[in-house]
């Protein structure tokens, strides 16, 4: 029996539990119940998502960074139910639920099984990509009514959601952190930029250092954290996924920063006019009007912590496209300072 029930736990550790197995079988067609026409895998840093015709599924990646830690079986069901009920706020019923990936006896892979948990995913409507913004935007489909209704959605979420209080000297602490860190990793010869970079960054510091009055009056909410045109699909009723679920630090922002960021990414892809309506339609709704010279900075500030995300690519152990990241980390940079040069 001993020896029955050493073979029996040999077979559990084989490579049915790694990552790469699990890839390989929710990247099969017959792994689903509603029998697909195909399966499109898309890897991310921490996440795999697997697109059938009709739905979504995502699987957590087993890594731990200093801002996540993936690592266990329990930590990723945890974020995986924590990212259902967080985008039920500005997605509605896309997030249908948190789904198990089993392994029986055999060693064989099921999903939604009765058998031993290995894995949790996450399973979403399939959305029409005709529909996403940047898309859109890049078809030169976009309708001033579809994207009004989007901001508005978003600006009432903005309006109604409580203040969360936070600690004034942390919450400078982590802008001067983050600029210092950007600094660092584009200070380096596949980036080529040093001045650039360092004048930036100093631009950034003096900013925080000479209007830290005008951020102790903004008021913080617990935002998307993650605002990208590609989250946004201009439905009839406008839908915002793939919000930042694994760190609540990263989703306390001033809703002005948020707004900032979305404009900076249409900006970048040729559509002012987005940011423009952003600021129109979210003064309407909450009376609040931030300063130009705010917007600027975070417009600066966020183009400048994407410039590092570019650009940390090339320390990935297996570098996808090394020559993409380089060209999008000066794309950024160009753009953050344009922002300084316009700054009032």
């Amino acid at each position: 029996m001993a020896i029955i029930d050493q073979a029996s736990q040999a077979v559990r550790a084989m490579p049915a539990q790694s990552l790469a197995a699990k890839v390989a079988y929710l990247s099969r067609t017959d792994s689903y119940a509603e029998r697909p026409s195909g399966v499109t895998a898309l890897e991310t840093h921490m996440s795999w998502v697997f697109l059938t015709d009709s739905h979504a599924y995502k699987l957590k990646k087993p890594v731990r960074y200093d801002f996540l830690d993936f690592s266990t079986l329990a930590a990723r069901r945890r974020d995986c139910e924590l990212e259902v009920t967080l985008n039920r706020r500005l997605a509605g019923d896309v997030y249908l639920g948190v789904v198990a990936l089993t392994m029986n006896q055999a060693g064989r892979l099921q999903l939604d099984g009765a058998a031993e948990v290995v894995d949790w995913l996450v399973k979403m409507r399939r959305l029409p990509d005709a529909c996403r913004l940047d898309l859109m935007i890049a078809d030169h489909a976009l309708k001033a009514d579809d994207l009004r209704r989007a901001l508005t959605k978003l600006s009432v979420f903005y309006r109604d959601a409580p203040a969360v209080a936070v600690d004034a000297a942390s919450y400078d602490r982590h802008y001067q952190d983050d600029i210092r860190a950007a600094m660092g990793d584009l200070l380096i010869p596949a980036v080529g930029r040093a001045r650039h970079v360092k004048r930036l960054a100093a631009f950034l510091m003096d900013f925080l250092h000479e209007h830290a009055r005008l951020f102790k009056e903004r008021r913080i909410i617990e935002a998307h954290g993650d605002l990208r045109p590609e989250h946004i699909f201009l439905l009839s009723e406008p839908l915002i996924i793939d919000c930042l679920e694994f760190n609540r630090a990263f989703r306390l922002l001033d809703p002005a920063e948020e707004l900032s960021f979305l404009a900076m990414e249409c900006d970048l892809i040729g559509a002012p006019e987005v940011g423009t309506s952003a600021f129109d339609i979210y003064a309407e709704i909450t009376g609040d009007r931030p300063p130009p010279s705010l917007i600027a900075f975070y417009k600066s500030f966020r183009a400048f912590l994407r410039a590092r995300i570019a650009i940390c690519h090339l320390k990935d152990e297996y570098v996808r496209l090394p020559e993409k990241w380089p060209r999008q980390a000066k794309a950024y940079l160009d753009l953050a300072e344009n922002y300084r040069l316009a700054a009032p």
